[in-house]
């Protein structure tokens, strides 16, 4: 028995849907002004013709509105007839043709997601496609990551899914839609929504759903960070924190900063440590810091190989790429670290005053 045509195929041979109703309009539409024109020409007023040629195009035959008893008001009509109405059934198959295939573009599109999302595991799943949502999918993209985004509104899921991303409209404070997503057998979930009370509770839901599942949570206010923590997460991002930092290092260390965001270049530098699990940061050594006083290999050695130093920044200016092992970290000093997961693990015990950026 022969394979049966996929859809692509079938397209193919039936030609665009778009393709043949755009045509069909235009060519019933050309016969229409035609056969006004003709009217006109033979005699007839303009609110007359329009009215004899729709009529006789959509078959309706209320009668004529001027007795067509000449040879060539017959032959108008019989052409408009002829061609009118076989541009009209044409129109009506393109027509029915374009809203069966687009029908079965959606649910075959819509099975085959879900069989690459029930294939998938060890994955991401993305609460939320806002504009932190977007980024984070890209830059998971870019990263060659499997993940799934869950989304609520059908715009932004149809905008996910013509980047080409495995996207499922659903409420990520259900637990259906995130078992929809896969999250029993994933490894990670961001949930990234505005809304505080929301992602308490996707935290709490996915957390009782996968105790393994490794959660990184948004949020909005500071008093948040610590119900996010309780409810389950095992990470928080406080994005408008994020946001001053970065403000605060542009203005504290005009170069670093620069240096690190400034240019193509650097940040494709960044994409490639980003890939090797590392990270590239630039640090405030406030006076009550431990680190102050210490040593580059004082300061490397206590945080047992989770980063080292690659540029200090004087108070005064003066950037020191490459420092030696012996030179001193002093009070207001800029600290350039490269290094596995710093924030998370060796910055929060060495600088009081945190990252930067």
């Amino acid at each position: 028995m022969p394979p049966r045509p996929s859809l692509t195929e079938t397209r193919g041979l039936l030609g665009s849907p778009l393709r043949n109703l755009t045509l069909g309009i235009s060519f019933t539409l050309s016969v229409m002004a035609l056969a006004i024109l003709a009217y006109c020409l033979a005699g007839w007023n303009l609110s007359d013709a329009i009215y004899m040629v729709v009529m006789t195009v959509y078959t309706v035959g209320y009668g004529e509105v001027h007795p067509v008893d000449t040879t060539l008001l017959r032959g108008i009509t019989i052409g408009t007839i002829v061609f009118g109405c076989t541009g009209m059934i044409f129109v009506t198959g393109a027509l029915v043709q374009f809203i069966t295939v687009n029908q079965l573009t959606q649910i075959f599109g819509f099975k085959r997601m879900n069989t690459r999302i029930d294939q998938l595991k060890d994955h991401v799943v993305i609460c939320g496609f806002g504009r932190l949502g977007t980024v984070l999918a890209h830059d998971l993209h870019a990263g060659s990551a499997s993940f799934v985004v869950l989304e609520q509104n059908e715009t932004q899921v149809e905008h996910a899914r013509t980047l080409g991303y495995l996207c499922l409209q659903g409420d990520a404070t259900d637990e259906d839609s995130l078992r929809a997503a896969g999250i029993e057998r994933a490894r990670t979930l961001a949930t990234v929504l505005p809304n505080d009370a929301a992602n308490v509770f996707i935290t709490l839901s996915a957390r009782s759903l996968n105790p393994n599942l490794d959660i990184i949570a948004r949020g909005e206010l500071p008093s948040t960070e610590r119900k996010l923590l309780q409810a389950g997460a095992n990470h928080v991002v406080l994005p408008t924190h994020i946001g001053a930092e970065r403000i605060a290092e542009m203005i504290l260390y005009k170069e670093t900063a620069q240096f690190l965001r400034g240019s193509g270049r650097m940040r494709d530098f960044e994409e490639v440590l980003h890939s090797l699990g590392l990270e590239i940061d630039v640090v405030s050594a406030a006076p009550e810091c431990p680190i102050v006083g210490q040593t580059i290999a004082m300061v490397e050695r206590e945080a047992n190989g989770a980063f080292f130093i690659v540029q200090i920044n004087r108070r005064e200016g003066e950037a020191i790429t490459g420092p030696t092992p012996d030179l001193r970290i002093e009070p207001g000093d800029g600290v350039v670290i490269v290094g596995r997961g710093a924030k998370a693990r060796a910055l929060s015990n060495l600088f009081s005053a945190g990252p930067a950026a």
